[in-house]
């Protein structure tokens, strides 16, 4: 009964850890010790700037991503846009020339991160900037993103990206503008007190000569903040620098892109280097331990929870057992009416059950067939 209770309260303590009191412990931390966040433009002119698209048959959006950039309050002739097309079919790589592309590569299917790699080799920026195609980043984004370099310890930064809410799916909307304003505060800490743990691809940059070429199959998101750390450099968060993307409309599809998403992270954990502590500074090793590899590991915490809970229930354990058994099977049967009730609450339930039950999902997927370089369009989102 003593080893049941033990497995019971350290997995619901690091799961109230890395869910919510991480968070609370950096936010005073980084209020007490906290580096000011880069949010300044260069001063002018700015340094020469590639911005890198890669797209798969994105053409009914290219043209739009292409105008974007063109009306980026930066210089002209200092501002590259590069499109990367990665084994398109259709008229993405045409549409992008008309659209005022200042390169358009053509290559053959290798993914995403190959096709980065193929329009970093051709960029003539000492800054590379990247962004998904169906990204709109506001007019001043490439200033504020690029003023992070004028800090010679940053090699890496990332901006926010805001989602824009899509007509809702029959399952119910999704609810990852809640989490994701949650996810960028603590961006915003952990950028503060050291460097990010993670980026998004919807707006983020990197020296040239700090560009990193990384596994296929693993994302830019999650391999490059930590590789930068582990080479002497910030990953930094930088707020004022700002885009927008589509979300995915239903909580199913937000389930089925971050299950894919998973499926990539699992290989930078397992043998990408991410858990290996070479080179990080103890408290970067604390936020990749707190925010990546726990946040990770929560659905396998929630289900020896559960397991644990329920034999101590069963072998009359007392009554505060009953009320932690209670309080999980609440969860689930929100969950699963969140799914015919579209009650905000009951939606939150099913968000977070299906999100966290992504990583597990994700690791199946790998696990049983691999990770395949090459992607498609999430659900809805262009």
């Amino acid at each position: 009964m003593i080893a049941l209770e033990v497995v019971f309260w350290v997995c619901a303590a690091l799961i109230v850890w890395t869910q919510v009191g991480y968070a609370a412990i950096l936010a005073v931390l980084a209020r007490v010790f906290g580096h000011a966040q880069p949010i300044a433009a260069p001063e002018p002119p700015p340094p020469p700037l590639s911005l890198i698209v890669a797209a798969h048959d994105e053409e009914s959006v290219i043209g739009a991503r292409i105008a974007n950039a063109r009306a980026l309050d930066y210089p002209r002739d200092l501002l590259e846009v590069i499109v990367a097309c990665d084994g398109c079919t259709d008229a993405t790589a045409a549409r992008a020339r008309d659209a005022g592309a200042d390169v358009v590569l053509e290559l053959a299917r290798g993914g995403k991160i190959r096709a980065q790699d193929a329009a970093v080799q051709r960029a003539r920026g000492d800054v590379v900037a990247f962004s998904d195609a169906n990204a709109l980043w506001e007019p001043d984004a490439a200033r504020m993103l690029v003023g992070a370099f004028a800090d010679p310890r940053v090699g890496y930064a990332c901006g926010q990206v805001r989602f824009v809410q899509a007509a809702t799916g029959a399952e119910g909307g999704n609810q990852e503008g809640v989490y994701w304003c949650y996810e960028l505060a603590v961006r915003s800490y952990e950028s503060r007190l050291s460097s990010i743990t993670a980026g998004n691809g919807a707006i983020y940059a990197t020296r040239r000569d700090a560009y990193i070429v990384v596994d296929p199959i693993m994302g830019h998101d999650l391999s490059l903040p930590f590789n930068m750390v582990r080479r002497g450099l910030r990953a930094v968060y930088v707020p004022a620098a700002r885009a927008t993307e589509k979300m995915v409309p239903s909580l199913l599809g937000e389930f089925a892109r971050k299950r894919r998403m998973m499926s990539h992270t699992w290989p930078i954990l397992v043998r990408g280097g991410m858990l290996s502590p070479r080179g990080y500074p103890p408290g970067y090793a604390l936020m990749i331990v707190s925010h990546r590899l726990l946040r990770y590991l929560t659905p396998f915490l929630h289900l020896l929870a559960l397991a644990a809970n329920i034999a101590l229930v069963a072998g009359g354990a007392g009554a505060l057992y009953a009320v932690t058994l209670a309080l999980q099977l609440a969860l689930l049967l929100g969950a699963l009416l969140g799914g015919a009730l579209r009650i905000r609450p009951l939606l939150l339930a099913r968000y977070y059950v299906l999100t966290t039950a992504s990583p597990a999902a994700g690791l199946w997927d790998w696990l049983r067939h691999g990770t395949e370089a090459t992607w498609e369009a999430a659900e809805g989102t262009r």
